[in-house]
């Protein structure tokens, strides 16, 4: 498979899984983005949910002009030193949607990432949230149900806390 190939399924899952998803969460609860990058996927969330508080979280942002949250919507910093207070301020089981894309080429550092973060992520979800994500995590109170999407297998994990 092509790089164009790829970047073509991965973008294609990303729309499906977050139309799906919108389709599926409660209408109570957070929107989070968490990997603002260049806003394509914070942007497809706040027009498939107008009025929904949709807060996205980046270390470094740089997205395209029209695509940044409004003041106060846009958390920045390393997530270890956001998410935490982040949590204190909204409580736990705040978030109907999490939709997390943050990897690198480094696989290594992906599953130390992913390790490091599924407890503040699964502390976040309500009951009956979802999570989707660029990778798996390791979230014990979460059924993945990945395969229960069209997706295919290991292109992005989807994760429902159980209530």
């Amino acid at each position: 498979m092509t790089r164009l190939d790829s970047a073509i399924r991965r973008l294609t899952a990303q729309r499906d899984l977050l139309d799906w998803a919108v389709r599926e969460i409660s209408p109570a609860g957070l929107v989070l983005e968490i990997g603002l990058g260049n806003g394509r996927t914070y942007d497809h969330l706040r027009d498939r949910l107008p009025g929904r508080e949709i807060y996205a979280f980046e270390r470094a942002p740089a997205a395209h002009p029209d695509c940044y949250p409004p003041e106060g919507y846009l958390i920045v910093g390393d997530l270890f030193d956001t998410l935490p207070p982040f949590i204190a301020r909204h409580s736990q089981g705040s978030a109907a949607l999490i939709h997390i894309d943050i990897g690198t080429g480094d696989e290594d550092a992906n599953l130390s990432l992913a390790r490091r973060l599924s407890p503040l992520l699964e502390s976040l979800l309500q009951p009956g949230g979802i999570l989707l994500g660029d990778r798996a995590f390791d979230m014990p109170s979460c059924r993945d149900i990945s395969a229960e999407t069209k997706v295919p297998e290991g292109r992005y994990f989807v994760y429902r806390r159980e209530a």
